[in-house]
C-alpha cells in the first residue's frame, strides 16, 4: 500500500500564533489592521500585492519581522489545544511534513518543546523556499510520493492556490487566519472546525480517492 502523506501548515494550523504575528508586522507597518494582514495570506505572504502592499511613511523598513517575532513566538504563541494528540495519532498511519512561510529553526524548537518534533519527517521553512509549490515539489522528488497520495492541512485560501497548482487536495481548519467564508473560495475538500475532526476528514480524504 502506497504511504499516505500529510502536509501541515503551522501558523494558525499547529500554532496559535495569529496575535503575535499581527502585533509583530503592526510595528513594521503601525497603520495595518487585522483584515488587511489577513487578506495578505490570500496569496503567498512572501510576494502579496497592491492593492493589500499599502506602506506609509510610517512604515519601518529596517525592522525585520522574524528578528521581531522569534522572541514572541518563543514566549507567546501556544499549540493548538488537541493538535498534540491529533498529530501523535497521525503519525501511526502518515508521513506527516511541515510546510510553513515561518522560519524552520523556531518551528522545530516549538515542535521539540511540545515532544513532536519527531513526528515529523522534515519540516520545510521559508529558509527552505518561500514557494508552497516548489517545497510541495521537493517532497514529490525526495519521497517519490505523487499528489493524489498527499493532502494538505492549512488555514488560509493563499496555501489553498498553491496547492492547487500541484494538484495536492487540501482540508481547512476554521480555527486559523481565515474565516470559513474565505476559505470556501478555496474549494477545499471540506471545512473542519475541531483538531479531532481532522482525523475523520483525512481518512475520508483518502477513501473517496481509491
Amino acid at each position: 500500500m502506497e504511504k499516505k502523506f500529510i502536509l501541515f501548515d503551522f501558523d494558525g494550523v499547529i500554532a496559535d500564533s495569529f496575535q503575535p504575528a499581527f502585533e509583530t508586522q503592526k510595528i513594521i507597518c503601525p497603520h495595518l489592521t487585522e483584515d488587511i494582514y489577513r487578506k495578505r495570506f490570500e496569496g503567498n505572504i512572501n510576494d502579496w500585492e497592491e492593492p493589500i502592499n499599502i506602506h506609509t511613511e510610517e512604515c519601518r523598513h529596517d525592522i525585520d519581522f522574524f528578528t521581531e517575532y522569534i522572541p514572541r513566538m518563543k514566549n507567546e504563541v501556544q499549540i493548538v489545544p488537541g493538535m498534540k494528540e491529533v498529530i501523535t495519532e497521525f503519525e501511526k498511519n502518515y508521513t506527516l511534513i511541515v510546510i510553513s512561510s515561518t522560519i524552520t529553526s523556531p518551528i522545530q524548537e516549538f515542535l521539540e518543546g511540545h515532544d513532536l518534533a519527531n513526528h515529523f519527517a522534515q519540516i520545510m521553512g521559508n529558509d527552505v523556499h518561500k514557494s508552497k509549490v516548489e517545497k510541495m515539489k521537493m517532497v514529490f522528488e525526495k519521497y517519490g510520493v505523487e499528489a493524489k497520495n498527499c493532502v494538505f492541512i492549512t488555514d488560509t485560501l493563499g496555501d489553498m492556490h498553491e496547492a492547487e497548482k500541484m494538484k495536492v487536495g487540501v482540508i481547512g481548519i476554521t480555527w486559523g487566519f481565515h474565516t470559513p467564508e474565505t476559505l470556501l473560495r478555496g474549494k477545499p475538500f471540506c471545512l473542519v472546525e475541531k483538531p479531532n475532526n481532522l482525523l475523520t476528514a483525512v481518512a475520508d480524504y483518502f477513501n473517496v480517492l481509491k
